[in-house]
């Protein structure tokens, strides 16, 4: 009715009950309670209006779409979204395309006086397809296209669509979309419908999914949530006031500003400092795997930031040790490479293989994480130390010195261009400085070919030796760690029990051995073995006699220390895992993590326990 046109929702409601009072309609008035949803900005109450709106029939686009993903013409990364893709497509409905909204395309439809419809390309185009006169007043629709209508174009609305353009012809349709999967069906199903529909064509080969960053506590970053981190932020870093005042202003619920504040506080007491832009890369590209979820913790950067720094002094040793040099870069000399040379080289064709498979297969993770592994462990942790002896030692001849040094830097330039694609800055900065060692300035890293393994280069016996190496290093620096003997100790080592070949190993790489492992002496064992820590490398057992080598009582009052401080922790988790109200109440994932936690400390009680009772036997 015109008395109610016009009015407040509320006032009308006021109103109505008025008259029915006023007629004497009303029987009764009770209280409800009422379930009313809110607008979370607004906070106002959310009802349902009936408009008018354009819809576009989908089923003639959707059927198109679902046979390309079918028939392999596009393919999702990991394939198990396609089921996601397909449940959408398979139940999908009509497609409301108008929103009332003040931004956007605007839906390219005029009405006259009288309600008739026109629709085309402008107003001119609409007067000349309509035939309609100038004085023929037309008003163009006041709603615009959904955001994901006008999405869906992208991908040749961009290269210049409709008109042929060079652009359109090159890279339509394009190789790889990456992207989210919380927008398959928004973006991707119907970019795979347009590309269809209008060009004839998928827009792209393969789809690669990849899962959501979220903050470290798993939350979904959010604006409203205030827990939104700026990358830009993470580089350069920021202090804590201006981070606070950051993310509590502008919000869409200004209410949350004193909940955001105190988390962030607790956070970030200290502001977050600067990890620089390689070591986020290298983070996002680490937490790349197939799983829906990247919680993002900013010691995970700074773990990043830590490599890049080894990156660096790896870089400054190889400089230092290769400029002023014959390096054996621009002469064919003759080289003899040592068994480390010809290890790492070996393993260098087998990390490229490797790492050129993971890019391959999209996994961005595998690949960051094994390059992480080979230099920060195998080239920078080991290959460099075993480079020393040969570089420092007067008994090492010219063609070896030349060869290490060759090795040296010919193994960092082909790191640095296998890392280029996670860390650009760094790559580029040590690798002018290489290249210039070979007389080679004023290239960039940027346009040098991705490293390519070379199987001829493997050498399968030094992997072998090297491996058998480092088991006996490692042997004699866990017991170090374990009997708290200082790192630049020298030990005495006695062996036994060896096969033929471990002695021969020992007979062929003793100084290398006396040099990484810092020994004074290594002697088979021809009398009964005096009270020692033992080490194994396959039957082969390394025997360090402790006599004289710690203070006893100092060593027993130090585990006595860790031993009280372990059983208390194991107390504390027998007393929680026994208590049957929080195993019956806490989730199943809570309870299996304190079951592991108390498996620990039993684990290193027993260790504590053994070598406690090996030193009283002293």
């Amino acid at each position: 009715p015109k008395k109610y046109q016009g009015l407040d929702r509320y006032e009308a409601r006021e109103q109505i009950i008025a008259d029915l009072k006023e007629q004497g309609l009303l029987e009764k008035i009770e209280d409800h309670k009422l379930m009313v949803p809110r607008g979370d900005r607004s906070h106002t109450v959310v009802e349902p209006l009936l408009t008018d709106q354009w819809y576009v029939k989908i089923e003639p686009l959707a059927k198109p779409a679902v046979d390309a993903v079918k028939s392999g013409k596009i393919r999702f990364i990991p394939q198990n979204w396609d089921k996601t893709y397909y449940n959408w497509m398979d139940n999908i409905q009509d497609w409301c395309i108008s929103r009332q909204l003040w931004w956007g395309h605007r839906i390219p439809a005029w009405y006259d006086s009288q309600g008739n419809i026109y629709v085309g390309k402008d107003e001119a185009d609409v007067r000349q397809k309509y035939q309609l006169a100038d004085d023929i007043t037309l008003s163009q629709d006041e709603d615009v296209l959904d955001t994901w209508f006008s999405s869906a174009l992208w991908p040749f609305s961009t290269l210049g669509w409709p008109q042929q353009t060079e652009e359109l012809k090159t890279f339509y349709p394009t190789s790889v979309l990456v992207t989210g999967f919380d927008i398959i069906f928004f973006w991707v199903a119907r970019m795979i419908m347009f590309g269809l529909k209008f060009m004839d064509d998928v827009p792209f080969k393969e789809i690669y999914i990849h899962g959501l960053v979220r903050d470290a506590h798993g939350q979904k970053m959010s604006k409203s949530k205030g827990n939104v981190l700026d990358p830009i932020d993470v580089i350069d870093g920021i202090d804590l006031e201006s981070l606070v005042e950051k993310r509590s202003q502008n919000l869409m619920q200004p209410e949350m500003a004193k909940k955001i504040i105190q988390q962030t506080r607790k956070d970030f007491p200290d502001g977050i400092p600067a990890f620089g832009t390689d070591a986020l890369r290298f983070t996002f590209a680490s937490l790349a795997s197939t799983g829906r979820d990247i919680n993002f913790d900013l010691k995970r950067v700074e773990g990043y930031r830590n490599f890049c720094n080894k990156l660096w002094n790896a870089a400054r040793f190889v400089l230092m040790n290769s400029q002023g040099f014959d390096t054996g870069l621009n002469k064919n000399d003759e080289l003899d490479y040592s068994l480390a040379d010809k290890w790492i080289i070996s393993r260098l064709q087998q990390v490229e293989a490797e790492v050129e498979r993971h890019f391959k297969q999209y996994r961005f993770d595998l690949a960051a994480n094994m390059l992480y592994d080979f230099t920060w462990h195998e080239y920078c942790g080991w290959y460099l130390e075993l480079s020393k002896p040969v570089l420092n030692a007067n008994s090492a001849s010219d063609a070896q010195k030349r060869a290490t040094r060759r090795t040296l830097v010919r193994a960092l330039e082909a790191l640095l261009r296998l890392l280029h694609p996670i860390i650009p800055f760094i790559s580029e900065e040590i690798w002018q400085s290489v290249k210039a060692l070979a007389g080679k300035q004023g290239e960039t890293i940027m346009t040098q070919p991705y490293p390519q393994a070379d199987n001829s280069k493997i050498d399968h016996d030094s992997i072998e030796q090297m491996r058998w190496i480092q088991d006996f290093i490692m042997g004699v620096r866990r017991i170090r760690a374990e009997m708290d003997i200082a790192p630049g100790k020298p030990l005495p080592v006695l062996l036994t029990d060896g096969t033929e070949s471990d002695k021969q190993a020992v007979a062929q790489h003793r100084l290398l051995l006396t040099a990484l492992a810092k020994l004074e002496t290594i002697e088979w064992l021809q009398d009964e073995a005096p009270e020692s820590a033992t080490a194994l490398v396959g039957t082969l057992k390394i025997l360090i006699p402790l006599a004289g080598l710690i203070d006893k009582e100092a060593e027993l009052k130090r585990l006595q220390k860790e031993i009280d401080k372990l059983q208390k922790e194991q107390q504390r988790l027998n007393g929680k895992l026994s208590n049957q109200n929080f195993v019956a109440k806490a989730p199943a994932a809570v309870v299996a993590k304190e079951q592991q936690k108390l498996d620990k400390v039993n684990e290193s009680l027993q260790q504590l326990q053994q070598q406690a009772e090996k030193i009283r036997s002293l």
